[in-house]
């Protein structure tokens, strides 16, 4: 049982509450609250406290409640500001949410359909990286990478899972992004690319195709594909 404070002047419904949002935020709950019985018992309260302090959270948009299914943490939408280059990453971050990386693939292959881009011969190597991202418990967005090996092979020997790949190509390769332009479409994803994302119909995602340079040297040619309904561009003028 988690004990609260009887003796304070704090409602026990708002120390149930600070309690629930901390173990939310610290990622105890996952997806699914207890039920309103499990809460009950674990803190020692009345049910009409417990469901005061639900309230409370539902109202801050902590929590959502679906009938029939239970009370789960709200899902929080990955907002992402237009105002040149940005990390993933560090946007996930900036919502309160922990972030990390199934990396799927590092290897070097010939350069193929990234030559030209990155303004390589076709069969010059290439670090290759395919990354399943992260926001919280759920996957964001499925990022593939080619960089230029003969700048980027420490990469090789990187541990891709958390971070900015930014950061690493500067850490590891001495590799500062400067530049660089991104088109942003949208498109309807596979039934593959569906089930790595965990995107249900009907919703569509967002096609991105980024180059970044150092200097006017091209480092990373990227495609990414975007869970459209956790991700939104937003931009503001003057």
């Amino acid at each position: 049982m988690t004990t609260l404070d009887r003796r304070s002047a704090l409602p026990l419904w708002a120390q149930l509450a600070d309690d629930l949002r901390a173990k939310a935020a610290a990622g105890e709950f996952h997806d699914r609250l207890p039920t309103e019985d499990e809460l009950t018992a674990r803190y020692g309260v009345s049910r009409n406290t417990v469901r005061e302090a639900l309230r409370r959270l539902r109202e801050d948009g902590i929590i959502e409640r679906t009938r029939g299914r239970g009370t789960f943490l709200a899902k929080v939408d990955i907002e992402q500001p237009l105002h040149g280059h940005y990390s993933l990453a560090r946007s996930i971050q900036d919502q309160g949410l922990a972030e990390h990386s199934e990396v799927r693939v590092l290897d070097l292959r010939p350069a193929g359909p990234a030559a030209e881009t990155l303004q390589l011969v076709p069969d010059a190597p290439v670090v290759h990286i395919e990354r399943l991202r992260f926001a919280g418990d759920e996957p964001l967005a499925l990022d593939r990478s080619w960089l230029p090996a003969g700048l980027t092979e420490q990469l090789l020997d990187a541990d891709l899972r958390h971070g900015s790949l930014y950061d690493a190509l500067l850490e590891r390769c001495g590799l500062r992004v400067t530049g660089g332009w991104e088109r942003i479409t949208p498109t309807i994803p596979t039934a593959a690319e569906r089930r790595d994302l965990r995107l249900r119909r009907p919703h569509a995602s967002f096609a991105i195709e980024r180059l970044t340079r150092s200097g006017d040297q091209p480092i990373e040619w990227r495609r990414s594909l975007v869970r459209g309904d956790r991700y939104r561009f937003a931009t503001q003028w003057p």
